[in-house]
């Protein structure tokens, strides 16, 4: 311990006699470490720190598998109620279960009106989780039946931002779609479970609702018993899944079970991203390692007539590692310090722009775990650092730098060594780099996908009507048809309808049965997409229209029933037919078939990065008729308008147009539909500027090297340039050598850097689009920059090499 005292002593007043080498040291590292405490402290808060909740290892989301047949692609899907109900009275594996699903409650008689994302769940839900309220308590057995399910739980942002923090909150009334309800209870800021939800009702399943075995919206979640396994409880439901296949066969004919661990399903997406990213930023970490490595080999080399002595005088191998080991652990420290200052705002910064991708169940904020990453990440950067540097001076022979005393030159000088660093990191940075440029060519690619539809001047909003507000479906599509006939009549308003789902925003799939094709049960009729359109939202969008007649405003509750069909459609169950005049039926709407008068063009229905077909059903809003076993419940629309200029400077005419038919409703959700082409592909967008971030600062440190390299080796070399030019050596000559030294380091890092990111980009098959992970453009075009980056780097040295004196320099030897 004395020793390593007085070697971290003598470190530090070395240190100070070398500026330069400590700001450049301090830099790269805190880069290096900031960069990578702050992903790690996304990666600890959504993939490794505990669940709020109790025993969270028990816990798992309940899911249907529904047939390939009818839903290519597709592995998981709700229950419906009736399913549930037969799983949580047959099951043997769990101790609770418990169904939500999701709804939208208009808030109203507080101020401005608001729609709040509900999860109606069963009263069992926060047992099951193991959850405690805030304030006041969770739900009673007697509050989840119909017509006595009138209570709430608030979140805590909506008591902080709404009811202002009011500590007597519970007790009280507030009006929720038209009706009171009783607040019995407030969750602490920790639960956010489902991310979305603002608020939670009891759910109050109807008998009716409880028998209906082939429509699927419920989510489920449930409580392993101890000791039994997640392949114990996914033997346990696929046995009784079977089991209901045979009693139901209609409704159940292929529809198995999944059993998903709850952190798993609420990770969803964003775990592959974070773990791309998450590597990517290690490799800045390594560059980091070999170019502080390298100024410290160059700093150590310069310092080898005082090893030399040193070792003459006694000193071990270990005594020499140890003293240059405490100055790279010296930097190392003082380095991740600034790093953990630096790493506050990178964390903000990647929270920020990974925002829709993840899940807001999760805190992300440093805590003792990313705490002692850190640390081990301190000194695993500080010994790593410092052991090329140590190895070579205690493996360099003190004979020879005693003799460098009498104008003698090592021959090496340990540029062997610094060529492998700079090979490592050209290697890494190329890799980083691959990786940034196959994104770039995936945002490329998703931005030439033809979406369907025009986007230019027009603005979509969600539009929230409660379900207590209208008393059946023909009164909604006159209650929103009004809304359209008002905004067609403003000025600067060219067109408006209503859709019950945006394109690129996924939507309801349904089985359907076709005409000319055979009569088969639910379970084995084929899905495709249903939306529930108005007349005019075809055109606003303009969809083309290529055979029939777009949905009109004689297409009501009175009328025959009709629909329009995509091309996908078309193609994918009449191929070579004309569709006009057949007939569909629409299984969850009973029996009656719709006619198809027209066939329009494709449009993305599930995203940009879609593999679907998009085979697509439209039917008018004004003929949806639930069969008697349904309850029906109103649910939000979204209304697209187009304008003949800016859709941004009509908002508020538009929303004031609204609220003059209903100053109650709410709308959410407004952004143009250049927005929401944004939104569908923003994990993609997201994913490509961390990496660039990330391969840019690669880039830089890289070439921070390859100068460091060259600086070093024109200085050692003044001696012989100046005798090659007393010789004749022309000035381009001696700058195409400087520069071609630099460059056969760039070429070999290159080579193995194109070798490793052909193995590595198998890794981004998840996040690419449209591109091969082994994109031959892709490999040209980033080992052309790195060469070019070389170059500028190489030339700098080249030219003061240029300007060597000879005769000064000979004097000088």
């Amino acid at each position: 311990m004395r020793a390593a005292l007085q070697d971290l002593k003598f470190a530090l007043r070395t240190l100070k006699k070398s500026p330069g080498y400590v700001i450049a040291a301090l830099v790269v590292m805190a880069l290096g470490i900031g960069a990578n405490t702050s992903l790690f402290t996304v990666v600890n808060a959504v993939l490794l720190r505990a669940l709020p909740f109790g025993h969270p290892e028990q816990l798992v989301v309940l899911w249907h598998t529904p047939p390939q047949s009818s839903f290519p692609g597709v592995k998981i899907f709700p229950l419906s109620a009736a399913n549930y109900l037969d799983w949580e009275k047959q099951n043997t594996v769990f101790t609770q279960m418990a169904v939500s699903s999701y709804r939208t409650m208009n808030l109203t008689g507080n101020g401005e009106p608001l729609s709040l994302p509900d999860e109606a769940v069963s009263k069992n839900y926060f047992s099951t989780l193991e959850a405690l309220p805030m304030l006041g308590r969770t739900f009673v057995p007697e509050e989840d039946a119909d017509g006595k399910n009138k209570s709430v739980i608030l979140s805590y942002p909506l008591w902080k931002d709404t009811f202002g923090g009011d500590p007597k909150i519970v007790g009280k009334q507030i009006t929720l779609n038209n009706q009171a309800y009783d607040v019995v209870g407030v969750m602490g800021p920790e639960f956010r479970y489902p991310s979305f939800a603002r608020i939670w009702t009891p759910l109050g399943m109807t008998p009716k609702e409880a028998v209906v075995r082939g429509e699927h919206h419920y989510r489920v979640i449930a409580r392993l018993k101890p000791g039994v396994s997640l392949h114990q409880a996914q033997a346990d439901l696929s046995t009784i899944a079977k089991q209901l296949e045979q009693q139901y066969p209609a409704d159940d004919k292929g529809w198995g079970a999944a059993v998903v661990p709850l952190r798993e399903q609420m990770v969803g997406d964003v775990r592959p991203t974070l773990l791309v990213l998450l590597g990517a930023v290690v490799f800045v970490l390594l560059i980091a390692c070999a170019n502080v490595a390298n100024l410290t080999l160059v700093r150590t080399l310069g310092r080898s007539k005082e090893m030399a002595i040193r070792t003459a005088l006694g000193a071990g191998r270990n005594r020499i590692i140890q003293q240059v080991l405490a100055e790279s652990m010296l930097l190392a420290i003082a380095g991740g310090a600034i790093g953990v200052a630096l790493s506050q705002f990178g964390t903000k910064l990647i929270t920020n722009v990974l925002a829709d991708q993840l899940p807001r169940t999760f805190q992300v904020h440093m805590d003792v775990t990313v705490l002692f990453f850190t640390l081990g990440l301190v000194l695993l950067t500080g010994l790593a650092a410092g052991f090329v540097p140590a190895w070579k001076a205690t493996h360099s022979n003190p004979n020879d730098a005693l003799k460098q005393g009498l104008g003698r030159t090592d021959s090496d000088g340990g540029g062997k060594t610094r060529n492998v660093l700079v090979v490592v990191e050209v290697a890494l940075s190329l890799v980083l780099l691959f990786g940034a440029g196959l994104m770039i060519r995936t945002l490329w690619a998703l931005h030439a996908v033809n979406a369907g539809f025009d986007p230019e001047n027009a603005l979509s909003m969600s539009v929230i009507v409660g379900p207590n507000k209208l008393p059946n479906e023909v009164a909604q599509a006159q209650y929103y048809q009004r809304i359209v006939e008002r905004l067609r009549a403003m000025p600067g308003v060219q067109n408006a309808g209503t859709v019950d789902s945006l394109p690129t925003q996924g939507g309801s799939m349904q089985p359907v049965g076709l005409e000319g094709h055979p009569v088969v049960a639910m379970a084995d009729q084929p899905e495709v997409n249903v939306r529930m359109v108005s007349p005019g939202y075809l055109a606003t969008m303009r969809i083309p229209l290529l055979q029939g007649r777009m949905i009109a405003d004689a297409d009501n509750e009175h009328t025959h029933p009709v629909a329009i069909i995509s091309q996908a459609m078309a193609k994918r169950f009449w191929p070579g037919q004309d569709v006009i005049g057949k007939h569909l039926t629409l299984t969850f709407q009973g029996d009656t078939q719709l006619e198809i008068v027209g066939l329009v063009g494709d449009v993305r229905q599930s995203g940009l990065d879609s593999n679907e077909d998009d085979a697509t059903v439209y039917y008018p809003s004004a003929q949806l008729i639930f069969p008697p076993a349904y309850t029906w419940h109103s649910f939000p629309l979204s209304l697209v308008v187009r304008t003949a200029g800016n859709p941004e400077a009509m908002q508020p005419a538009i929303l004031a147009a609204i609220h003059e038919i209903d100053s109650e409703v709410p709308v959410t959700e407004v952004m143009t539909l250049n927005q929401v082409l944004g939104e569908s592909i923003a994990q993609q967008r997201f994913t490509m500027i961390l990496l660039e971030a990330f391969a840019g600062l690669a880039l830089l440190l890289a070439a921070v090297g390859i100068y460091s390299v060259l600086a070093y080796s024109v200085r050692r070399r003044m001696r012989d340039i100046g005798i090659r030019m007393a010789l004749g050596a022309l000035p381009s000559q001696v700058l195409r050598m400087v520069v071609m030294e630099g460059m056969r380091p760039t070429i070999i890092g290159v080579v193995i850097g194109l070798a490793s990111a052909m193995a590595i980009g198998r890794l981004l098959k998840s996040v690419v689009f449209g591109v091969k992970t082994t994109d031959f453009a892709t490999f040209v075009a980033v080992s052309v920059v790195l060469l070019f980056i070389a170059v500028m780097a190489s030339l700098l040295p080249g030219y003061r090499a240029m300007k060597v004196e000879p005769m000064k320099t000979l004097r000088e030897e």
